[in-house]
């Protein structure tokens, strides 16, 4: 009986001193040199300077005006970063009475090197560094459009850093190439980071 005593507190010992040290299967949180915890790598950033997120989007960047792309740019890549892809959409559109938002612009494949796009990309399917865009509108940034007599949609911006590139060409229903892009990237994400705009058409 005292064996088994013995045995028994050795064993609840045991699973203690694990449970402490972050032994067994899960291991625990990564762990510095010295036995720290190794901090949290910085979340990704995105920011875009024509507008304050959650602010109102100038008039330039709508269809109210010239339907400019706006500058982005983003910090903190994720390690092992591919490539990234942005998605402009309109949080409040119901396209054909289903749960399909409108896609203002789709832009993928650009370089895992990149910190930014620049200001006013011009039309086109392929870009100059070698990424791909595609809207509603066609081969091009779509500005917002919501009209004066509702209130202001909320413009997502949603930039992914991904592990890969998307092996998808673009097509001629830019609905469907975004959701066969988004069911490719699954699994592949490595970080995230959202911006908003507000708007709709001056009265």
């Amino acid at each position: 009986m005292r064996l088994l005593r013995l045995l028994s507190v050795l064993t609840m010992m045991s699973v203690f001193a694990m449970a402490q040290t972050g032994g067994g299967q899960g291991g625990g949180a990564p762990q510095a040199a010295g036995g720290q915890r190794a901090p949290a790598p910085a979340p990704l950033v995105m920011s875009i300077a024509a507008f304050a997120d959650g602010s109102d989007i100038p008039v330039k960047y709508t269809q109210a005006g010239d339907q400019t792309s706006p500058a982005v740019t983003w910090t903190n890549v994720p390690a092992g970063t591919v490539s990234f892809l942005l998605h402009v959409h309109d949080m409040e559109a119901s396209r054909n009475r289903t749960t399909d938002d409108q896609l203002h612009w789709l832009v993928w494949n650009i370089t895992g090197t990149a910190t930014g796009l620049p200001e006013g990309i011009p039309t086109g399917a392929q870009l100059q560094n070698g990424a791909y865009q595609i809207s509603a509108g066609g081969p091009v940034f779509r500005g917002p459009g919501a009209p004066a007599n509702g209130p202001r949609h909320h413009y997502t911006f949603e930039l992914f850093a991904l592990d890969t590139k998307v092996d998808v060409q673009p097509g001629t229903d830019a609905f469907e190439t975004r959701t066969n892009i988004m069911k490719v990237i699954q699994g592949h994400i490595l970080g995230k980071a959202v911006y908003m705009g507000l708007f709709h058409r001056p009265q």
